[in-house]
């Protein structure tokens, strides 16, 4: 069974960089009938906040990405313990005793020398009684995992064949000072343990690829397959930047974005297929293929993503739409105004502003007092419907010699406040009569 987690460290809310990830591990799991796991990585003491897990958690259920299983790193702190025992067991683990400012003279001595800053495993040459004398000194070691100086391949499914050489490494830390556990202990731990198939990740972590390996095999596992992705950049295909990073999926929410329109964006950028309109995330799974990613990074355009969100909201039934405001805290609104502004919209949020014309207190915009009194007293008999704003605009027409927008903008301008927006024959019935005679006279209404 194809297996993938999602491990999002709760010290931060979720962004575009780490969602286009989040997709792709799920879309993945889903179009191979695989299982997707989400596993927070909050082994963190101080960095980890209750109220970010639960926020990862509610993004992930808003855009649709749920779960099939769930853990914590904090409730599997002895397997750790285990893990390590073993590595130190076997001479793959051991204790270290320089302080951060010796580590980094020591680099910069090799660099000096024209040497790569690799840890020159000095600490394999302490005798027992000198860890006895550093300690009582008060030195705590930070251990280290030693490396097989060995050329590491693996077949990347989105890079194609790769290989480190692991001499060109230093042994990295799995073990802190105060005993805390880094991410490349852990996170093999928990795939070897959760029975990983697939490990999906952002590029930046291929040079960790061939260290995670040796620690598989150390604990005697087969390391999963590993598919690199490309990292997404902004517009112009810089790095992705501060303000970028920031993008949090809660923002884009609260702006009215429709989680179907980032999930298809996300789920598209990158690979050459089109990104189109979809009524469900379900759609994106099939013909899913993490082949399709190359080494270039995908770009995100936030008109772009502007623009598909209007398409999906266009194409969007009143009763999906009326569900989408309540989330965004948006009062109930009527059918007929749903089907009157829903070709205008880019933003689900931008429904509050046409409920504000035709039900709220508006100042009218008044740009032609007289013109507005001639429009006053032509106005149709109520009921109005449909046929209403063309037997008005008709009769002032005959009457003013007027046509186009200088017919129409003026009528607009005073019942709306806007020059543009959904179709005055639509809107008008929905703001009623007396609203419409009160901003033709210039008063709020």
């Amino acid at each position: 069974m194809i297996k993938v987690r999602f491990a999002p460290s709760p010290t931060g809310r979720l962004h575009v960089g780490n969602i286009f990830v989040a997709i792709q591990n799920w879309l993945f799991a889903k179009s191979q009938g695989g299982i997707f796991l989400l596993r927070l990585d909050d082994t963190d003491r101080e960095r980890s906040k209750e109220e970010l897990a639960q926020g990862i958690q509610e993004d992930l259920s808003w855009l649709g990405l749920r779960w099939d299983e769930f853990d914590r790193q904090s409730f599997r702190l002895k397997n750790y313990d285990l893990a390590a025992e073993k590595l130190k067991a076997n001479g793959r683990l051991y204790p270290c005793y320089e302080s951060a400012e010796e580590l980094s003279l020591k680099r910069k001595t090799q660099l000096s020398q024209g040497k790569p800053p690799i840890y020159d495993r000095a600490a394999l040459k302490l005798t027992k009684d000198d860890k006895e004398r550093l300690e009582a000194q008060g030195h705590k070691p930070h251990w280290r995992f030693m490396l097989e100086g060995r050329d590491v391949r693996w077949g990347d499914l989105v890079r194609g064949p790769q290989h480190i050489d692991e001499t060109s490494q230093s042994d990295p830390v799995l073990i802190r000072e105060d005993g805390t556990y880094l991410y490349t202990l852990t996170s093999a731990v928990d795939d070897i343990d959760m029975s990983v198939t697939h490990i999906i990740r952002g590029n930046d972590h291929v040079t960790n690829t061939a260290t995670q390996i040796q620690i598989f095999e150390a604990l005697g596992a087969k390391a999963p397959h590993f598919a690199h992705l490309p990292l997404v950049t902004d517009a112009s295909g810089e790095g992705l930047s501060k303000r970028l990073g920031s993008l949090s999926i809660g923002e884009m929410r609260k702006d009215g974005f429709d989680p179907l329109a980032i999930t298809a964006y996300l789920a598209k950028i990158g690979t050459g297929d089109p990104v189109e309109p979809i009524s469900s995330i379900e759609e994106l799974a099939k013909g899913h293929d993490i082949g399709k990613f190359g080494k270039g990074s995908p770009r995100f355009d936030s008109q772009e993503l502007l623009h598909l969100n209007a398409k999906i909201l266009h194409k969007m039934s009143y009763e999906m739409a009326l569900s989408r405001a309540k989330d965004l805290g948006i009062e109930d609104f009527p059918k007929p105004l749903w089907e009157a502004a829903q070709a205008n919209l880019e933003r689900l949020s931008d429904i509050k502003g046409w409920h504000k014309v035709c039900s709220d207190i508006l100042t009218p915009h008044v740009t032609d007092e007289g013109y507005l009194k001639v429009a006053l007293e032509l106005l149709p008999p109520d009921p109005w419907n449909e046929k209403s704003w063309g037997i008005w605009t008709g009769s002032l027409k005959e009457k003013t010699g007027r046509k186009g927008k200088e017919l129409f903008m003026p009528l607009r301008l005073a019942l709306t406040g806007a020059d543009h927006g959904p179709e005055m024959k639509l809107l008008l019935p929905l703001i009623g009569p007396a609203k419409v005679r009160a901003r033709l006279m210039g008063q709020k209404a």
